[in-house]
């Protein structure tokens, strides 16, 4: 299996994930799933998934947190973290996240839109004294478990219309929408006319079709 990164980086990784979990949560007093939702908008989320060397062993759990408010709110002073020889669920949620992201090299988009951080939370009472494998073996099956839908198909319903309104409309066969919905055809490989016919059907961007626009 290929990993992330480098495993020689994994033990900073999961310490410095550790302690942005625990500060953020515990010192800073945000709320979970608002925390990560910043924390996958910043470029240090791509960063540290690709194990950006300067981010993942470079900054602390603490320093991570703190850049990330800074940029949101620069007038206000990030407080000083309490320290404690109990290890906290969001310290052990934040460990356990980074070897599984590492593990599996998914993004923490991914992750978090299909489990929550709320959700990941719950489960240290069961997994936090188990070996780190069994947490990647239950997270792999909730992953997989949750079906996304397409943002194609949630923007044409949002709009009201039926696919085959859509095919007539775009001049796209309804059977390529029918396969780009049920993901069994990659609409980020799609044509550059067919998502041009798509997007000014819809009314929207390009970008707003893709599955993963910024790769």
């Amino acid at each position: 299996m290929i990993h992330a990164y480098n495993e020689l980086y994994l033990a900073d990784a999961q310490n410095n994930l550790a302690n942005a979990f625990d500060y953020a949560i515990n010192d800073c007093r945000l709320l979970p799933d608002w925390f990560v939702k910043l924390f996958v908008q910043s470029k240090l989320s791509s960063q540290f998934e690709r194990g950006n060397p300067a981010i993942i062993s470079g900054m602390s759990g603490e320093e991570l947190v703190q850049e990330l408010l800074r940029n949101l709110m620069p007038e206000e002073k990030c407080p000083d973290p309490c320290f404690s020889e109990d290890r906290s669920p969001e310290y052990w949620a934040g460990w356990a996240l980074a070897y599984y992201q590492w593990v599996t090299g998914k993004r923490f988009k991914e992750i978090f839109l299909r489990i929550p951080l709320s959700e990941i939370l719950r489960m240290y009472r069961v997994f936090h004294e188990m070996d780190v494998s069994n947490f990647v073996e239950s997270m792999e099956k909730r992953f997989n478990a949750v079906v996304l839908e397409t943002k194609l198909k949630t923007i044409r319903e949002s709009r009201q219309i039926s696919q085959r309104e859509l095919a007539t409309m775009s001049g796209v066969s309804i059977r390529s929408i029918q396969l780009y919905e049920q993901k069994v055809n990659d609409i980020d490989k799609a044509q550059a006319q067919t998502l041009y016919k798509l997007s000014r059907a819809l009314g929207c961007m390009i970008e707003d079709l893709l599955e993963n626009p910024e790769e």
